[in-house]
């Protein structure tokens, strides 16, 4: 069931305790580890699910990944292997390739994404989130869609989807301008 639910302060707190036994057990195979979604922006409305982004240089560590984060007992899921693929996006599909983890189930709902440095899709949600960060009504709206989604088809997570990946396209089309007007960089340090 999706249910869209006001922002909650702690996020960022809960983001932190996730992250800590990350970077203790993946060490150097993280180049940084980012929180990512909407829990990542200020009073954004949503799932109450904190998404993590672990960013690797290449998926060669994937067994080093599974192991270290299996210590942590996340279970790796083979089955998920990329994200969405933007419309008229000109490059190889592989740009979209990623690995996902399941976290224990002791610990608070949580999607983990790992993604190779420097690929649109390790880009694309740091973008999105700085972006939403700066811009209240793009902010707002978005939030009031998915508020509407959830509310309206609150079983059928596909149609949710459905409509939340393209508009996620048009914010980051937004989001690419204001990146270019405002010389917008990724950071390359691991945030702490």
């Amino acid at each position: 069931m999706i249910t869209i639910v006001p922002y909650h302060a702690d996020w960022p707190a809960e983001f932190d305790a996730v992250a800590r036994p990350l970077r203790a057990v993946l060490g150097d195979l993280a180049v940084r580890i980012d929180h990512i979604g909407s829990t990542s922006v200020p009073g954004l409305a949503a799932k109450d699910i904190i998404d993590v982004q672990v960013t690797v240089r290449d998926f060669s560590s994937t067994p080093h990944l599974v192991a270290a984060l299996g210590s942590l007992d996340y279970t790796f899921v083979p089955e998920i292997t990329r994200d969405h693929l933007p419309p008229l996006y000109q490059g190889p599909e592989t740009d979209w390739e990623k690995r996902y983890f399941r976290p224990p189930t002791s610990q608070r709902p949580t999607h983990l994404h790992i993604r190779a440095l420097e690929r649109p899709n390790q880009r694309y949600p740091i973008l999105f989130r700085d972006y939403l960060r700066v811009h209240p009504v793009a902010s707002a709206a978005y939030a009031l869609i998915k508020t509407n989604l959830a509310r309206r088809h609150p079983e059928d997570i596909e149609f949710y989807y459905d409509i939340k990946d393209p508009l996620c396209d048009i914010v980051i089309d937004a989001a690419e301008d204001w990146a270019r007007n405002t010389g917008w960089q990724m950071e390359l340090r691991i945030p702490e």
